[in-house]
């Protein structure tokens, strides 16, 4: 039976992407962070679906779960659909604003614990969860990449939306880097400038769009579609054959290829979220004087992860 392994799986879209992946033959695993929500989930998936428990803020426990899965051998799925967007800014356990580290690090992290099994479980997939708030982030001023955080006051969105474009960029550097190599990377924007009604939608505010598109509030919540309905085009990434070897593709809300988020990459752009990555994990994973010592998740060594 083939393998797969869907982040934040255990409710909103995640747990319909899940579910039907079971359906069509998949042995789902589920990652989240509530135990009693993991376990009803993988009930609800039914039959060769389990329930394993991360919480993929915290890199440590990222790479944890990495190195779990790895031991358990070929993998043929990886859809990386963990995410989120705040009303408020926090940090992380590793002192990292949440954003960019839910949004775009983890992903990192867990993909790169993984390409051995993926490699092994080829032809195999890895599908990542993008979304239009980079639309807000781009209309929210330009962009950059020097830092953690711009600098400016925090809107949730368009902080999502700036981590939703590293994730990108990166997702476009590893496709290239896979390439030829079995495993196939694809992106997929499930809702367009739409939203899912999941418990993170209900717990935003208004004061979660930058002042320039918050006009937008009332047309967002008022397209606000169910989570069920928003799994047919991340399923359709995992699946179809019409993608295999489609490296790089960007699939949007109506399972066909878009090219609409790409023109917000630029060389400049891809260049300097490599930067940021490699600087962020690397100072994340070096041992200080209160920790114990950590294993870094992988050596990076001229330009490509190893």
């Amino acid at each position: 039976m083939r393998k797969a392994v869907v982040t934040g799986g255990t409710g909103g879209i995640g747990f319909y992407v899940a579910s039907q992946l079971a359906e069509v033959g998949f042995a789902v695993t589920v990652v989240g962070r509530d135990a009693g929500r993991g376990q009803e989930a993988a009930g609800l998936i039914g039959e060769g679906a389990r329930f394993l428990q991360a919480d993929l803020s915290s890199l440590r426990q990222t790479r944890e779960l990495g190195a779990r899965l790895a031991q358990e051998g070929p993998l043929h799925l990886l859809v990386n659909n963990v995410g989120g967007m705040w009303s408020t800014r926090w940090e992380t356990v590793d002192g990292i604003e949440a954003s960019l580290a839910v949004n775009h690090l983890a992903p990192v992290v867990l993909t790169r614990e993984l390409l051995g099994v993926l490699r092994a479980g080829a032809p195999s997939r890895i599908v990542e969860v993008t979304s239009s708030s980079i639309t807000v982030a781009a209309a929210d001023g330009p962009l950059d990449y020097e830092e953690i955080e711009q600098a400016g006051d925090y809107y949730g969105m368009a902080v999502c939306g700036r981590a939703k474009l590293a994730r990108l960029a990166h997702s476009q550097d590893l496709a290239e880097e896979l390439r030829g190599s079995g495993i196939t990377v694809l992106s997929v924007d499930p809702l367009g400038p739409a939203a899912a009604a999941t418990p993170n939608a209900a717990a935003m505010t208004p004061q979660i769009l930058p002042p320039a598109v918050r006009h937008l509030w009332d047309a967002i919540q008022a397209g606000m579609r169910p989570a069920s309905q928003s799994a047919g085009p991340i399923v359709a990434a995992a699946i179809n054959p019409a993608f295999d070897d489609a490296a790089g593709l960007i699939v949007g809300p109506d399972g066909v290829p878009s090219q609409d988020l790409l023109t917000y990459l630029s060389p400049e752009i891809s260049a300097s979220v490599r930067t940021l990555t490699h600087r962020v994990l690397a100072e994340a994973e070096r041992p200080r004087a209160w920790d114990e010592p950590r294993r870094p998740s992988a050596e990076y060594v001229a330009g490509t992860w190893r």
